[in-house]
């Protein structure tokens, strides 16, 4: 079964047949809101708005372990995290969309894992690859299907939020090596491979980072929309392909 989490911009999916909605209760609190399930040409699909479907819930305030974890507990196995993020890299110009394959973890103070408390072993994962290739690769298939074009690769900076980073910030951000830069990547992706879900990202250029391109003087957070709309409308003709594809 496979389960979308919409971030900015995607917080329903207009090509949805709905068929019913569940509200759930997780020993880690409440998830964003209700899972939304229905199909996709005809295939089950869960959905879930991160920000919760009034978009309410700020990056560091989303409860991803309970998010997660309800999803878990209704049979999903695969998870396509759909997020926006500021483009670092010079070829990711808003409109981009792009299929991480790396993550460098800037948050802190969130909850990040489901093996804490002194009555719980220490327990590690390996994060080596942080998405999932498979889920990958089926995403990058779905876009060439769909006729979409989709940059396959990059390294995806998850920072704290709500606040977007300084122009020194995203400066030692390309430093260290990403390519571009969200808030809501960790601990989802972690959360997912401790839970055992194959999960991987559909990221969506919405803005030139801080300090780049049409945002070196300041990010014009009026002109997002107009990037955001049309560029998720793409995302939905990507994610009817991937509902179609082989699961693990």
């Amino acid at each position: 079964m496979l389960a979308i989490i919409g971030g900015t911009g995607l917080t329903q999916l207009a090509n949805l047949e709905i068929t019913h909605r569940q509200v759930m209760r997780t020993p880690y609190g409440e998830p964003s809101g209700a899972i939304t399930f229905g199909r996709l040409r005809q295939h089950e699909v869960m959905f879930l708005a991160r920000h919760g479907y009034g978009h309410t819930i700020p990056p560091h305030e989303v409860n991803y372990r309970a998010n997660l974890w309800a999803l878990h507990e209704q049979g999903v196995t695969r998870i396509v995290s759909v997020a926006s993020v500021g483009g670092i890299r010079a070829d990711l110009s808003p409109g981009v969309i792009v299929v991480p394959d790396q993550i460098i973890d800037y948050t802190y103070g969130r909850a990040v894992t489901y093996f804490d408390g002194r009555d719980r072993p220490v327990t590690h994962i390996d994060f080596t690859q942080p998405y999932n290739p498979k889920l990958r690769q089926q995403i990058l298939d779905a876009a060439q299907c769909a006729g979409e074009a989709c940059r396959d690769g990059g390294v995806y900076a998850a920072t704290q939020g709500p606040r977007l980073e300084t122009a020194a910030e995203v400066n030692r951000l390309e430093r260290d090596g990403a390519d571009m830069v969200g808030m809501t990547g960790m601990p989802e992706a972690s959360l997912a491979k401790e839970l055992g879900l194959s999960y991987a990202a559909i990221a969506v250029v919405v803005n030139h980072a801080a300090g780049r391109g049409s945002s070196r003087d300041g990010v014009h957070l009026e002109t997002i929309s107009a990037v955001t709309q049309p560029a998720m409308a793409r995302v939905r003709n990507i994610l009817e392909c991937v509902v179609g594809s082989d699961g693990d």
